[in-house]
């Protein structure tokens, strides 16, 4: 038996109508019912598992309004005027709202096209049927011959391809990608869906180009150097192309929003490794600056995820500094300014590309860690603005995310326990802030190896445990993940840098690599709806804390030669668990359906 979704016509067929033939095109097969009282019998002959559509026979429209109702993966019920289409989760709330709807009745609810009846009463009783955004693009069930032949003639005005295209590329993209990617790559998306590609074959060619530029970059040769940033640009073309032959094909997946959500930081990060080891091959040792650099980027990407994860949701959330932000908005090249200034992937993997093929791996870290720490400090900035002029009330669900994304672990649990009926305390950031900075203070401070260290980050994991003990709805607690990044990762990093021997910083770099990973996938799951991975992974990582505090009796009981081989065992160990736990979760069906719309710059 085919499984192939099925689209229910109903009402009396329209001569010439090419709408069956535009729902084969989708992949659609068709069952028509001339009387709507008889959908539900038809509805009933549908698998149970199988997608189903109803379409009122009397449609006009173009075939991508069709195709963004009926095909879309990401949503259970989704409609256009004319046409609805439900997963197999919402069939049970299709088949109540059509024994409702066909029941006779006078009344003006029961006025107008059929599918759009049924969208209503899945609504009103309690299922989300989205609605996607049509702009120019069609879609009217004529009730008279002269609104169909105006209907027709709207389609035939409007090019439905130059709008498909249109449409797959992001509208808030940067300068760069939107001005000397997306004209063209665009149209190799389109070539790859002819061709049946699919975006997860496109990223990780993407990813595969990016590991081979890294590798060319690791030769410490001029020409290595040159292929590596040419390669670096095919690579960031790729990847825009990725998302772009998601949205143009309605290619979303499972897998495809694991790969999407972090292939671009194995990209990126990869190809620090490979300047470095080319530096290295020069005598040029730049693996702290490396991993200063991977420490900046994450930190600042915790920030984004931090601040919309808590307001985003916020109640009466406005300001007047979001007001301003609104104001400088209406001032087109305000925008791009404001874009631009803040180094976005785009600009950001054109400057790494450019001035690995000219310079050398010293001037693209200094360059990339000048850019990326005003960029850092302008958007904090802002948003520290925002949060203290804004009056918002912060949601329980907000005030979970942000305690998810502290990463905190058995030792800093343990007030949270104690202390669970207490009220949010305004003081939450500012002992996150003391800890962090207390922490790497000392850690710069005092020599390799001094025990005093160990009392230190026993006293950091105490009050990294007494920040996060109440709830987390204060006006800048969003800023205790990222204190919790910046203090565990460059604690890594000063370390590294103190015990003054070889393999020390690259060990080091693969251990906040791996527990980097640990964190983006922590706000993709968020993000996807899902929540947090299992507390237990927490516990068996460690916590931030825990992994400081190890870290720091590592350095205090080894030998310094055998610290790098304590750090990389370590990097092995968090790796193997979290990428393990995160390929169970992204490939198993329970996992969300989408692809991100929201790469952190």
């Amino acid at each position: 038996m085919s499984s192939s979704p099925t689209a229910i016509l109903t009402g009396p067929p329209v001569p010439g109508s090419p709408l069956e033939g535009d729902l084969r095109t989708l992949g659609f097969e068709t069952v028509a019912v001339a009387d709507p009282a008889e959908a539900a019998a038809a509805l009933a002959a549908v698998p149970a598992g199988r997608r189903v559509a109803v379409v009122d026979s009397a449609f006009v429209g173009h075939l991508h309004a069709l195709r963004l109702a009926l095909t879309d993966p990401r949503f259970d019920a989704c409609a256009v005027p004319g046409a609805l289409s439900v997963q197999p989760a919402a069939r049970a709330a299709l088949t109540r709202a059509v024994s409702r709807v066909t029941v006779p009745a006078a009344a003006p609810a029961e006025d107008g096209p059929y599918a759009g009846r049924l969208a209503d009463v899945l609504e009103a009783d309690g299922t989300a049927v989205q609605r996607p955004e049509l702009g120019s693009l069609v879609a009217t069930v004529p009730a008279t011959p002269a609104e169909r032949a105006d209907a027709a003639a709207a389609v035939a005005a409007v090019d439905d391809e130059a709008v498909r295209l249109r449409s797959a590329v992001k509208s808030r993209d940067g300068f760069f990608t939107t001005f000397f990617i997306s004209p063209y790559s665009r149209y190799i998306a389109r070539w790859c869906a002819r061709r049946g590609l699919t975006p997860n074959q496109v990223t990780t060619a993407s990813l595969l180009t990016a590991l081979i530029a890294a590798g060319c970059a690791a030769t410490g040769d001029r020409w290595g150097y040159v292929a590596a940033g040419l390669l670096l640009l095919v690579s960031f073309v790729l990847d825009c192309t990725d998302g772009q032959l998601a949205r143009y094909s309605l290619q979303y997946s499972t897998l495809g929003a694991w790969l999407d959500a972090t292939f671009d930081r194995a990209k990126e990060y990869s190809f620090y490794a490979g300047l470095a080891l080319g530096a290295a091959r020069n005598g040029d040792d730049v693996w702290a600056l490396a991993l200063g650099a991977m420490i900046l980027m994450t930190c600042r990407h915790v920030v984004d995820f931090a601040f919309n994860e808590a307001n985003h949701d916020a109640t009466a959330n406005t300001s007047p500094t979001a007001a301003l932000s609104d104001r400088l908005d209406s001032v087109g090249w305000t925008v791009w300014a404001r874009r631009m200034i803040i180094l976005p992937i785009g600009e950001r993997w054109a400057m790494i590309a450019v001035l690995t093929a000219a310079t050398t791996p010293r001037i693209v870290f200094y360059a990339l860690l000048v850019g990326c720490a005003f960029g850092a400090l302008y958007t904090t900035a802002g948003r520290v603005l925002r949060s203290l002029t804004r009056k918002a009330r912060r949601t329980d669900r907000a005030a979970q995310a942000l305690y998810d994304l502290t990463d905190s672990g058995p030792l800093a649990e343990l007030p949270r326990r104690l202390l669970k009926a207490r009220k949010p305390a305004a003081t939450s950031v500012l002992v996150a802030g003391v800890a962090a900075v207390a922490m790497i203070g000392l850690a710069l401070s005092r020599p390799f190896g001094d025990p005093v260290l160990i009392a230190v980050a026993v006293l950091y994991a105490v009050a990294a445990g007494e920040a996060v003990a109440r709830p987390l709805k204060g006006a800048l607690d969003w800023l205790i993940p990222p204190l919790f990044r910046a203090a565990e990762y460059t604690t890594m990093l000063v370390l590294a840098v103190k015990a003054d021997v070889n393999g020390a910083l690259p060990a080091a770099f693969g251990l906040v690599a791996a527990v980097a990973y640990h964190h983006y996938d922590t706000v993709y799951r968020i993000r996807g709806g899902t929540g947090a991975p299992p507390h237990w992974l927490v516990r068996i990582t460690g916590g931030h804390e825990g992994r400081v505090l190890v870290a720091v009796v590592l350095s205090v009981v080894l030998a310094r030669a055998d610290f790098p081989v304590a750090l990389t065992a370590l990097a092995v160990f968090v790796a193997l668990v979290v990428l393990v736990e995160s390929i169970r979760f992204w490939v198993s069906s329970g996992a969300p359906a989408v692809h991100d719309e929201g790469e952190p710059a």
